[in-house]
């Protein structure tokens, strides 16, 4: 009795595939095949429940061939039909006893068919039952008996448990209705999410308190981070552990780029309907359509939806306008790039994602390069180098780790040099969406940030920044809300691979002709441009940082092309050590100029000359800061400034 639905008896197969199967059907084929469990069957397969049938009795002395009982471990619900020749098969009874075996030491669901048959007779092996197990008992010896016994007792546990008793029925076809609604109900599929995910329990906790998967009202729970911090991985480990408790289930992954395509929209709404119905559902053909479809259908039904990587409104008023839309007891939980779209849409609690510390960093981090929870000791300060660089992002921990699997030391320390100057492309094409979604003037705002103000004071932030015609105000607030930026008691902050991912946007465009880059900041590229006059009108902002220097000549040929220079500053970092204030130079010719009209910002520390250029033009700047220089006198051209 082995044989998939899609085989012949004849052409059985020892091996199944690695499927799962959401039924098993166990019963006695001659009794029932060409009735109750055909028809039961065909309704299974209709509805899209992937299923199990036995459809031959295949007598090897009863026993149960390695395929099927690879089978029955790979099914998550059984049916076994018990009818009145049921006990008469050693085949059906060493299956039984399988299938009990499997209920108790996997916690699978067994529903047993009383098909014309008594309960108790199964339950004490009498009447009929009492018949086949006489007929067992025939000239049975020792290890018979023992056989005989696991078969009574695999009866009386399955003859107990709660089920279907087909006399109490006016048509079979009512049971097999009720068959199919009980097993969509629970019949779930499990999403897969990597086994032992580090500091996952901790966070689910978390996330569950704001769930309150126990009340009766209808709640939406936002969960928000930047790309590859873990929200979808969250998303389908709290979907796993409380989708049974729902009457329907769905998780529509990747919204954003799924709405993309053509019809994008209709297709999500199909695909949340016919996952969480599983019946046969009417065809949607327009967004509007798919409204009504979801509020008519789901607004009875307790379900659980997760709407993973949304980044429009219009995708959560199509999907999950309202709270009404679902039945008592719902959940509804979104993920997102952007808090503000959320919050617009009326959660009722977020959570955000954070980072792993250190220790679990390096756990996930060794579990990808060492296929263990720990480095190898020769590679510990390696391995800190590279958490320290992924600042505890899971994203670009698993994908660096992978990368660096079996390298030798020198690989190793060629990679981590490597990355100072090119970020690895798969964290950054994550990373990247949330920069693609900007409009042009938060992009501009991101790249200043990035490249020059990360650690600044965000009123003077915004100071500079709106001066340049950007609407920081608004900006760094949108900013914020898509966790592309943080705050910290009033400092602007930024994850440094996202910091990186910012630099690497503006160095990507012109990768070896540093002059048409829109920003400088690393002291060699400032040299280089600097020494070899390469500046041009693309140039929006130096910031040069004397720490590993002690003299520099500026020429005015150098910054000649330079009209749209809107940042200029020259300083030492306190980080650096062995160089003192007083220590190094810039030189400057006395007739030095260099464009300042739509300057707004410049920082000078140590201005070497008495006076700023003669047409020096300040109109425009809004921060004049000239700390410890030899300045004696400011021109014309300062007084009208807006400082």
């Amino acid at each position: 009795m082995a044989s998939t639905s899609s085989r012949k008896p004849s052409s059985f197969s020892t091996s199944i595939p690695p499927s799962s199967y959401d039924a098993f059907l166990s019963f006695r084929g001659e009794d029932t095949r060409k009735n109750f469990t055909g028809h039961l069957y065909r309704a299974l397969v209709t509805n899209g429940i992937n299923t199990f049938k036995d459809d031959e009795e295949l007598e090897t002395g009863g026993v149960i061939a390695e395929a099927l009982i690879q089978a029955i471990e790979e099914s998550k619900v059984f049916y076994v039909i018990f009818s009145k020749n049921y006990a008469y098969s050693k085949w059906c009874l060493n299956e039984l006893v399988k299938i009990i075996e499997c209920m108790k030491a996997k916690q699978r669901r067994v529903v047993p068919i009383f098909y014309d048959v008594d309960p108790s007779e199964v339950r004490r092996q009498s009447g009929g039952y009492g018949k086949a197990f006489a007929y067992h008992q025939k000239d049975a010896n020792q290890e018979k008996k023992k056989e005989i016994q696991k078969w009574r007792m695999a009866l009386t546990e399955a003859g107990n448990l709660a089920g279907y008793d087909l006399r109490n029925y006016r048509y079979e076809s009512k049971v097999i209705e009720n068959i199919i609604d009980d097993i969509l109900k629970t019949s779930h599929q499990l999403l897969h999410v990597e086994d032992n995910i580090i500091g996952m329990n901790l966070r689910l906790e978390k996330l569950k308190s704001l769930i309150e998967v126990e009340s009766n009202d209808v709640r939406m729970v936002g969960i928000y981070g930047f790309g590859g911090i873990g929200k979808t991985t969250m998303s389908k480990a709290i979907y796993n552990e409380i989708s049974t408790k729902f009457e329907g289930i769905s998780f529509l992954e990747n919204v954003r780029e799924n709405f993309k395509v053509d019809c994008g929209l209709v297709r999500l709404q199909q695909q949340l309907i016919n996952s969480i119905l599983k019946r046969k559902n009417p065809t949607i053909s327009t967004s509007h359509e798919g409204i009504q479809v979801i509020k008519e259908r789901l607004q009875t039904k307790k379900v659980l939806v997760v709407l993973d990587d949304v980044d429009e409104s219009k995708q959560l008023e199509y999907l999950a306008g309202k709270h009404d839309w679902f039945g008592p007891g719902s959940r509804i939980i979104i993920t997102s790039r952007d808090r503000h779209l959320l919050n617009v849409h009326g959660v009722d609690a977020l959570h955000e994602v954070k980072e792993l510390n250190q220790k679990e960093a390096t756990q996930l981090f060794s579990q990808h390069a060492f296929k263990k929870d720990l480095p190898e000791e020769h590679y510990v300060e390696l391995s800190k180098r590279v958490v320290d660089y992924t600042g505890g992002v899971p994203l670009a921990l698993k994908v660096l780790g992978s990368f660096l699997f079996r390298k030798e030391i020198r690989e190793w320390e060629s990679e981590l040099c490597k990355l100072k100057r090119k970020p690895n492309k798969d964290v950054q094409n994550v990373l990247r969406t949330s920069f693609d979604g900007l409009d042009d003037f938060e992009k501009e705002l991101f790249l200043d940030i990035a490249c020059f103000f990360k650690g600044q004071n965000e009123n003077f932030v915004t100071r500079i920044l709106d001066s340049c015609g950007f609407n920081a105000t608004i900006g760094i607030k949108v900013l914020s809300d898509k966790c592309l930026i943080t705050f910290f008691h009033g400092t602007i902050g930024m994850h440094d691979l996202l910091q990186e991912m910012g630099r690497e946007i503006v160095r990507e465009e012109y990768p070896r002709d540093l002059g048409k880059w829109t920003r400088l900041w690393e002291p060699d590229d400032v040299y280089r441009v600097l020494r070899r006059e390469m500046g041009t009108k693309a140039i929006e902002g130096i910031f040069l940082d004397m720490a590993t220097s002690k003299e520099i000549q500026f020429t005015n040929e150098a910054f000649k092309q330079m009209n749209n220079l809107r940042l200029f500053k020259v300083y030492r970092s306190s980080h650096h050590y062995g160089v003192t204030k007083r220590d190094y130079k810039v030189l400057l010719p006395k007739n030095f100029e260099f464009p300042s009209y739509e300057l707004r910002y410049l920082y000078w520390d140590r201005y070497p000359l008495k006076f700023l250029p003669s047409h020096f033009d300040g109109e425009n700047l809004v921060e004049l800061n000239l700390q410890s220089s030899n300045i004696k006198k400011f021109g014309k051209g300062i007084s009208v400034c807006k400082l």
